[in-house]
């Protein structure tokens, strides 16, 4: 029993040390976050930033107010493709290789699913941004 009280009791001043990350000015959704944006505050908030450079290079998915805690889903990686931009589809499947021209639906970052419309069929689809700003098609 007396072990239980004193690891508590260590938790529990360990977390007191904890800081977070917070930015240093309002940040708006899309703008990517530099080390000169974030300053350090001495608080513990479960679910919270801790590391700079977790956050370094990240889009804000959200406004991100000076002060206030900044938590993982707040942020994401850099959109590669907005919206309304003309993207190139690809299909691919059993050695058959579809390109064509398509427009963005929606904005994302590699590896985001976002819906296209095909210019030539005007039907609208889902797909897979690739690194390269390319949809791979499902």
């Amino acid at each position: 029993m007396r072990w239980l009280t004193v690891s508590g009791l260590m938790l529990i001043a360990m977390q007191a040390l904890a800081d977070i990350v917070v930015t240093n000015q309002t940040i708006r959704p899309g703008d990517v976050i530099s080390a000169e944006d974030l300053v350090i505050k001495s608080v513990t908030i479960p679910g919270t930033v801790e590391v700079p450079e977790d956050l370094i290079g990240q889009e804000a998915r959200i406004a991100l107010y000076p002060g206030r805690p900044i938590r993982f889903g707040d942020v994401g990686p850099p959109a590669i493709v907005d919206r309304n931009q003309l993207v190139t589809l690809v299909y691919r499947q059993n050695g058959l290789r579809i390109v064509t021209e398509g427009r963005a639906l929606g904005r994302g970052a590699e590896g985001d699913v976002i819906r296209v419309m095909n210019l030539t069929s005007r039907a609208t689809l889902s797909g897979r941004v690739n690194a390269d700003g390319t949809i791979k098609m499902h």
